[in-house]
């Protein structure tokens, strides 16, 4: 495979290759016999494919599980830790912090830490990040959360300083978490409104513990560890994610033997078919990820005309009472999930609470409503219409089985109350492309959420958003959102929450379809397993297979 990272191309004289050949097939020899504490290769199977290995341009999680393994943050998430202060952290490129003030926050870097081209990871580095984080050319999905912050300033080629807008108890996690540190050397001369298509997204230099090696597009990436990593070499030798067309073929690989471990086994039968496997080991951990039919409240590729059909409040509550959404997940997950009051993940359990309660099932109040509003089925063709329009729209649906299995669901459920839902099924790239165009009526998405939803749901849903790509706009939702973001104590942030996601189920900007428990697969071989529900590999550094357990693939490769 041919590393789309390579510029040219060496050609090697007619009589120096019988050489060259002999030398290469004695370091595969040499590879071959690897048996140490630092050998193994692991395959993991990916839903989807990818589109950009640049940290800013992406929130996919197989692409974020990829950015962990290449690129930094200043401080890293613990597994335990909490989201309030600094001590639930870890240090990772900053080496000491500490505030000055309630405002002012400096980091010291780690002089230790490199660049994967072996220039020294600076201060400089930290204060373009923040600067390309937050500038709309980029249009980062993190643009939101960082809003807090006022300014990042290098004071040395160590130091880089802080300054918030306000105090507020999560500052520290806002600095640190949303952006993983990029290098100016390499991106500075780029212009950032390039960024999505730029090469560097396609052949990554970090400062993480793997490097990048190559990327088939649709097929596979493929990183090896940095055996210079200045916190610790890694144990396994390479890490690759293969990516499959859906969950069924990604399982079928697991079992099979082919790929090493999986992110989320999604289903009873996959899980079972993981248990019967004998040479896997299940990890449950509490689930990160929601899903929700989005409305786009503008035109579908117009967003100063509101949407025909979906822009009326009202018309969105009776698609969202005409949906058995505790039926729907029987039928599609047999109960290894939830139908959550909110758009909220099982790990923010302390927000599934008795004030919050996903709406009733109710087609006759769905009928009404819609009748009210004017949409009747005049021609009896069994969808209403009004003024020669109608009650027809479309769904944007991705590269995955059981988002495509609840397309389906949904269309039977919504013609029973007269309203067309016709399925537009697509490849992740063009979904992706599709929801910053805005050319979607509704699309059935999924987000890995952070631990806490102070970032993730002002991304997503408040005003200016940098993922709310259905335009859903309530000043009084992001007036609770301002307030829960900066409450002092965890009772006044949950009373916050819980008054913010009143309003946005009154609006209906979206219907909130299930919350899916978390259940990965590894093979045994591997131990050291540890995994964070924000990111379930992003210590797999510390994995291991101990030399007694090292199969074929783990002693040969490049």
């Amino acid at each position: 495979m041919e590393s789309l990272g390579m510029l040219t191309t060496l050609r090697i004289p007619r009589t120096l290759s019988a050489l060259a050949l002999a030398l290469l097939a004695a370091t595969c020899t040499r590879r071959g016999n690897c048996r140490d504490e630092y050998c193994g290769t692991l395959v993991f199977a990916a839903m989807g494919s990818v589109t950009t290995l640049l940290p800013p341009m992406s929130d996919a999680a197989a692409e974020r599980n990829i950015f962990d393994q290449i690129f930094l943050r200043l401080a890293d998430f613990s597994v335990s830790g909490s989201t309030i202060g600094d001590s639930g952290f870890v240090p990772q490129l900053a080496r000491s912090w500490e505030w000055n003030d309630p405002l002012t926050l400096t980091f010291h870097l780690d002089p230790r830490a490199r660049w994967q081209d072996g220039v020294p990871v600076t201060a400089a580095d930290v204060q373009f990040t923040f600067e390309s984080y937050t500038d709309t050319a980029v249009a980062s999905g993190d643009l939101t959360a960082l809003a807090h912050v006022a300014s990042v300033t290098a004071t040395d080629s160590l130091t880089a300083v802080f300054r918030f807008r306000n105090s507020y108890p999560e500052a520290f996690f806002d600095a640190t978490f949303h952006m993983r540190i990029l290098p100016a050397h390499l991106l500075r001369d780029v212009p950032r409104h390039e960024w999505r298509t730029a090469a560097f997204g396609r052949a990554p230099i970090g400062n993480g513990p793997y490097r990048f090696v190559r990327w088939t597009p649709g097929e596979s990436v493929e990183l090896a560890a940095d055996s210079g990593f200045f916190l610790g070499r890694p144990h396994l030798r390479r890490l690759i994610w293969r990516f499959a067309a859906d969950m069924n073929v990604a399982v079928t690989q697991l079992v099979a033997g082919e790929t090493d471990a999986i992110e989320v086994l999604v289903g009873p039968a996959n899980i079972d078919r993981a248990q019967k496997a004998g040479h896997l080991k299940l990890y449950p951990y509490p689930g990160v990820t929601y899903t929700f039919l989005r409305f786009n409240l503008r035109a579908d590729g117009d967003s100063l005309r509101p949407n025909p059909v979906l822009a009326d409040a009202d018309v969105r509550r009776a698609l969202i009472l005409a949906t058995d959404r505790e039926r729907m997940l029987q039928s599609a997950t047999a109960g290894h999930a939830k139908v959550p009051p909110g758009p909220m993940p099982q790990q923010w359990s302390w927000l599934w609470v008795p004030e919050l309660a996903p709406p009733p099932y109710d087609t006759a109040q769905a009928g009404r409503l819609l009748t009210a509003r004017g949409w009747r089925d005049s021609d009896g063709d069994g969808i209403r219409d009004r003024a020669g329009r109608r009650l027809t729209f479309h769904v944007a649906v991705p590269t995955s089985a059981l988002r495509r299995q609840y397309a389906r669901l949904l269309q039977e459920q919504l013609r029973a109350v007269g309203a067309e839902l016709v399925i537009d099924e697509m490849d992740d790239a063009a979904m992706a492309e599709r929801l910053h165009a805005g050319t979607f009526d509704t699309a059935l998405e999924s987000w890995q959420t952070d631990p806490t939803p102070t970032s993730g749901v002002p991304q997503i849903w408040s005003t200016g958003g940098g993922s709310n790509f259905g335009h859903y706009a309530n000043p009084a939702f992001d007036r609770q959102v301002a307030t829960a973001v900066t409450a002092q104590n965890a009772a006044a942030a949950r009373a916050a929450w819980v008054a913010a996601f009143s309003t946005l189920a009154r609006d209906a900007p979206g219907i909130m379809l299930y919350a899916l428990d978390n259940v990965a697969a590894v093979d045994s071989r591997v131990s050291d397993v540890e995994l964070r529900p924000d990111s379930w590999m992003a210590l797999v550094r510390n994995w291991r297979i101990p030399p007694g357990r090292l199969n074929e693939r783990d002693r040969v490769g490049h």
